[in-house]
C-alpha cells in the first residue's frame, strides 16, 4: 500500500526544505529565453561533464537537470531518478551552485521515459504538487519543465495529476517558467499527447510552452521535424483556438543531438536547420537531449546509440552552441584554455580496473573500465559495451572517471 502525501504533511515537509533552501546559492537573474533554450543535462548518470565548463565553451547560462521521479520503491516524495531523495540531496545542490556561481541558473525536468512519475503515485494534483514545491522550495527555482511521456501519459489520471500540479505551482510560485515536453509524431503529437493538451485546455492552463520530441518515431533529419512542428502547430490552434502566431510563441521543439535510441541521425546541418526555422517562426523553446552526449565517441561514426557521446563526429559541446545561439548568445570561437578535450580519454590507467571485454561474462558487482571510465555490472552480462548500456535502466552503472 503506497503511502499518499497528504496536504498538511507536504506543509510540514516544506517547512524543513526551506531551511536548507537558504544554502543554495542565488540563482542567476536570467530572461525567459534562457530557460526556454535549456538543453538537459544528467546530474547523476551518463558521465555528467562539468557544466561550467560547457557554460565557458558555448556560452550557454542554463541547464535542464533531469529527473525528478518518485521513489522506486512507490511512495509521493520526489527522488532523483528513482534513487536520490532530494531532500537529502548534496550532489544536485552542488552543481547547481556552482552554475549559479559563474552567472547560469537551472530548470528542473520532472518525468521522463523511464520510472515512475510522482503523477502516478500522489493521487491528487494537490499531492502531486506539494511533491514538486519540495522541489521548487530546495533548490531555489525559477523554472520547471514537465516531461510527459511514457508511461504515464496513457494513464488518465496520472495526466491530470501532472497537469493540474503544473498548474498549482504555476499558481503559487509567480513567475515560475513551466514548461511541457511530450511526444512527437508525423501529426505533431499522438493520440496520448491530443489528450493531455485537451486536459489542459479543461483545466484552463497554459504554460510557457508546449514542446514536442520529434525523434524516436520515424524521423530522420531536419525536414521530417519541421514537418512534425508544422503539424503540432496546426493542433494547437485547432485545440486552443489560438491564432499562428499565438500558436507559435506557445511552441517548441526537443530534439536528440547525434544518433538517436532507434538509429536516426541528426547532425550539425539538422540543428542549424531547425533552429533557422524556431528563430524566423519566434517557436517559444528550442532544447536538446543531452549534454552528457553532445561529445565525440572513441569512433566518431559509432554505429550504437550511447548516453556519454554522440556517435557522429563533432568538437566538444558543438550542440549546445545551438542553444546558446537561440537564447540569442554569440558562442565562443575556440574552446577556452584547460576545456573538455573532443573525445573522452582511453582507460586503462591510474585507478581504473582491467578494460571491458566483449568476449568476458561478467557477473552482477563486476568492475571494468571503458573509455577512461569505471563501469559496475548490476546483472549477469556478456556483449554489453558500458559505454553504450550505463544508462538508469541499463546493465552498467558508470562510477565516473578512474
Amino acid at each position: 500500500m503506497k503511502k499518499i502525501l497528504t496536504v498538511a504533511a507536504a506543509a510540514a515537509t516544506l517547512a524543513g526544505v526551506g531551511v536548507f533552501a537558504a544554502t543554495q546559492a542565488s540563482a542567476a537573474t536570467l530572461s525567459s529565453n534562457w530557460y526556454a533554450s535549456a538543453p538537459y543535462l544528467m546530474p547523476f548518470d551518463n558521465s555528467p561533464p562539468d557544466p561550467v565548463q560547457v557554460m565557458n565553451a558555448t556560452g550557454q547560462k542554463a541547464f535542464q537537470l533531469a529527473f525528478i521521479l518518485a521513489p522506486n520503491g512507490g511512495g509521493c516524495t520526489p527522488t532523483w531518478d528513482g534513487t536520490q531523495a532530494v531532500s537529502s540531496d548534496t550532489t544536485a545542490s552542488a552543481m547547481i551552485n556552482n552554475i549559479r556561481n559563474n552567472g547560469g541558473d537551472v530548470s528542473v525536468s520532472i518525468g521522463g521515459y523511464g520510472g515512475t512519475k510522482l503523477g502516478q503515485t500522489c493521487g491528487t494534483p494537490q499531492a502531486t504538487a506539494a511533491a514538486y514545491q519540495q522541489v521548487v522550495t530546495k533548490y531555489g527555482l525559477k523554472a520547471m519543465d514537465f516531461d510527459l511521456e511514457e508511461p504515464e501519459y496513457e494513464n488518465t489520471a496520472a495526466v491530470a495529476n501532472e497537469v493540474g500540479a503544473a498548474q498549482i505551482l504555476q499558481r503559487n510560485n509567480p513567475g515560475l517558467y513551466v514548461s511541457i515536453t511530450t511526444a512527437g509524431t508525423s501529426a505533431g503529437t499522438g493520440w496520448f499527447g491530443t489528450q493531455m493538451l485537451l486536459q489542459a485546455k479543461s483545466d484552463g492552463f497554459t504554460p510557457a510552452n508546449y514542446s514536442i520530441m520529434p525523434f524516436d518515431g520515424g524521423f530522420n533529419g531536419s525536414s521530417a521535424q519541421i514537418s512534425a512542428l508544422e503539424a503540432f502547430h496546426s493542433l494547437l490552434m485547432s485545440t486552443f483556438g489560438w491564432d499562428s502566431a499565438t500558436a507559435y510563441a506557445h511552441e517548441g521543439i526537443s530534439q536528440m543531438n547525434g544518433r538517436s535510441d532507434s538509429g536516426e541521425y541528426f547532425r550539425q546541418a539538422d540543428f542549424q536547420a531547425t533552429l533557422d526555422y524556431a528563430t524566423s517562426h519566434h517557436l517559444a523553446r528550442y532544447t536538446n537531449w543531452s549534454v552528457n552526449r553532445d561529445r565525440q565517441c572513441p569512433d566518431p561514426n559509432q554505429s550504437t546509440t550511447s548516453g556519454t557521446c554522440s556517435s557522429v563526429p563533432q568538437t566538444a559541446w558543438e550542440f549546445t552552441k545551438y542553444s546558446a545561439r537561440f537564447a540569442g548568445a554569440t558562442p565562443p570561437t575556440t574552446v577556452p584554455t584547460g576545456g573538455p578535450t573532443t573525445t573522452p580519454p582511453t582507460g586503462g590507467g591510474g585507478n581504473c580496473p582491467a578494460a571491458w571485454n566483449a568476449a568476458t561474462a561478467y557477473n552482477g558487482g563486476a568492475t571494468v573500465s571503458q573509455n577512461g571510465h569505471k563501469y559496475t555490472a548490476k546483472w549477469w552480462t556478456q556483449n554489453e559495451s558500458p559505454a553504450t548500456h550505463s544508462g538508469q535502466w541499463d546493465v552498467w552503472t558508470d562510477n565516473g572517471t578512474c
